[in-house]
């Protein structure tokens, strides 16, 4: 017992440590980055705002969201609060301006995070064409994954196929030069990774897992995380020759040796230094890596964020 007790004491003095030290550098460095003063007219369409024929793929910053299908997770006040992520539906992210999503689903087709389980994954798919019927110029990434522990759903990828076989953009390395203007009316990039079922095939509709990678650890301390995103960024190639795309989550995880489990109280230790990160990454020379940027808890700020690095890209001042 007594060296539980000094564990959660030494815990508590590095979070209290790990916090400090993000804020102390938020005051010192500030967070004005090129594009930070943007802020689109209407975050639904802010891809459209930005000109398709001049916005590449490989020019945007991507706002996504993780664990993005979580908003109705569990039982409400008893499950929920360790494994929500989202309080928004797929529809409504993607209409505050979210333009990656990251589903994980279990054997039935139903989303799940760990053990807890919500709706059929159809809700996200025909959230995903409500959207997509309502705008015209939004490219979005749907990344589909089976969640660890569990077997892969019986012929998904026809069901993905027949789901949003007319908004899909095939699986094709030329995409991430191309402007958005030349792939529409196409606007799915949809990034299917079963855990034992073959892989989508080059040229296919459906794009194989190696086209979205990322550096994740699993780790509570804000200022952990922080550094570790910097430092797998600054490893990667520059957009403008990457044949994949790159991920970088804004998150913490909760811990189970920890008292706080649940995810919102946890993940808001680094939730408010996004325009941080996108500021340090100018600052440290990888600016020009920074593609996907998830979050937990996605709100309008981050998607300005996003919108406005974005619109520094183009306009050639970042």
């Amino acid at each position: 017992m007594g060296a539980q007790i000094s564990k959660q004491k030494e815990r508590r003095k590095s979070l209290s440590t790990e916090k400090k030290t993000l804020c102390d550098l938020s005051g010192s460095c500030g967070t004005d980055f090129p594009g930070c003063d943007y802020r689109p007219k209407d975050r639904k369409i802010w891809m459209s705002e930005l000109n398709p024929e001049k916005l590449h793929i490989n020019q945007i910053v991507w706002p996504g969201t993780h664990d993005s299908a979580t908003n109705k997770i569990g039982i409400p006040c008893i499950t929920r609060p360790f494994a929500q992520c989202q309080s928004l539906s797929i529809y409504k992210q993607l209409s505050l301006g979210t333009r990656v999503v990251d589903i994980r689903i279990q054997e039935d087709r139903r989303v799940c995070h760990g053990i807890l389980k919500t709706y059929n994954v159809d809700v996200v798919l025909n959230d995903v064409k409500r959207f997509l019927s309502e705008t015209q110029s939004e490219v979005i990434i749907l990344e589909i994954r089976t969640e660890f522990g569990h077997e892969d759903p019986a012929e998904f990828d026809k069901h993905l196929e027949q789901q949003l076989g007319e908004f899909l953009i095939h699986q094709d390395d030329h995409v991430f030069q191309k402007p958005i203007s030349e792939l529409l009316p196409k606007r799915v990039i949809c990034i299917w990774k079963p855990r034992k079922s073959p892989q989508p095939k080059p040229g296919g509709p459906l794009w194989s897992s190696g086209y979205l990678k990322d550096n994740w650890i699993d780790t509570d301390l804000p200022s952990t995380k922080f550094d570790s995103n910097l430092k797998h960024l600054k490893d990667q190639p520059p957009v403008s020759s990457r044949k994949f795309f790159y991920r970088v989550e804004n998150t913490v995880t909760p811990q189970a040796d920890n008292p706080i489990v649940c995810v919102q109280p946890v993940t808001s230790r680094i939730h408010g230094y996004a325009r941080l990160f996108i500021t340090q990454c100018h600052s440290q020379g990888c600016a020009d890596r920074l593609q996907i940027f998830s979050t937990d808890f996605i709100d309008g700020d981050f998607v300005d964020a996003c919108a406005g690095a974005t619109h520094a890209r183009i306009e050639g001042k970042a």
